[in-house]
């Protein structure tokens, strides 16, 4: 049977990385030959998940098609977030729960896509269904990546099915939720350590919207000052990759994981479809704050999307 390699979005976050690891241990037990790799190095917070469950980081990969001809998608099917060679490969599996946007294949394929709050939720009820036990590391971290998308649960992308699937996680892994699920959402936040652009592009994805190149990144933090002390330096950086890439705009959603608001920074065009999108204005710092917002998905995405191609 052909080796087939399972990967997640680039800038991999925690729920990408877990869900490239158990898609892969999943589809070894049903007899397939599968490797979990990734499209980037792992943020902190993904390393503190590894460190907690004894595994290391993922190779990364920049091509596939040097490699395999097929490939299983994990949490992303747009093809400007995937491996850069997507198009010389098949794709033979996704399991997602974001929006379909600008995918296609020439030949029929599994797809699982549920609108659950982390991939990690459909991938443990995959095992559940296929009674196919879940070792006590891939469990912490398909946790850990449950708890990283929907910061834990306080998302408004949580379902039941990941109210579900926390504390069933939880026991697998030897692991107090709330109490874990804490410190690793704080091993995130440590900006201080980290460069400017891993603070704009460490977690971001670019969308096509109404023809325009909308790059969206987000960061959590615990004090948003940590965030906008840098404001002027995170501008520059922004303006930087929008040169180098091609973005027409440029948003940075700042987030706070104690209570649960964002800010936003916006740099390049368009600046009225934005304020349009969250019927709020831009303030002369090029900053809108956006109380109770921390989904990109779910918040940010769909009223973006309505305001570029309304």
């Amino acid at each position: 049977m052909t080796k087939e390699l399972v990967f997640g979005h680039q800038n991999p976050d925690t729920d990408t990385i877990a869900s490239a690891m158990a898609f892969a241990y999943y589809q070894n037990q049903l007899g397939y030959e599968a490797e979990a790799v990734a499209l980037g190095e792992p943020n902190d917070e993904t390393k503190f998940a590894l460190n907690q469950f004894g595994l290391k980081p993922l190779r990364v990969i920049e091509t596939a098609a040097n490699e395999v001809e097929s490939v299983m998608l994990v949490d992303h099917n747009e093809p400007q977030q995937s491996v850069s060679d997507l198009d010389q490969v098949s794709v033979s599996h996704v399991v997602d729960h974001h929006r379909i946007n600008g995918f296609n294949t020439a030949a029929p394929l599994y797809m699982q896509l549920r609108p659950f709050g982390s991939v990690s939720t459909i991938l443990t009820e995959m095992f559940q269904a296929k009674n196919i036990n879940i070792p006590a590391e891939i469990a912490g971290m398909l946790l850990s990546g449950l708890i990283s998308d929907t910061l834990l649960l306080k998302s408004p992308t949580t379902t039941d099915h990941d109210r579900e699937a926390l504390p069933y996680l939880a026991k697998l892994a030897g692991v107090d939720a709330d109490k874990y699920g804490l410190e690793m959402l704080k091993a995130g936040t440590n900006l201080a350590a980290k460069s400017d652009e891993q603070i704009v592009d460490g977690d971001a994805k670019t969308f096509e919207l109404g023809g325009t190149k909308v790059r969206i990144g987000q960061v959590n933090t615990v004090d948003l000052n940590d965030v906008f002390d840098r404001q002027a330096d995170l501008e520059t950086k922004m303006n930087e990759l929008s040169a180098t890439n091609g973005y027409d705009t440029f948003l940075l959603v700042a987030t706070n994981i104690l209570d649960s608001d964002s800010e936003l920074l916006f740099v390049g065009a368009n600046a009225d479809k934005v304020e349009a999108a969250f019927d709020a204005k831009l303030n002369d710092q090029h900053r809108m704050a956006l109380p109770g917002v921390v989904s990109r998905k779910k918040q940010v995405v769909p009223p973006l999307t309505a305001a570029f191609e309304g």
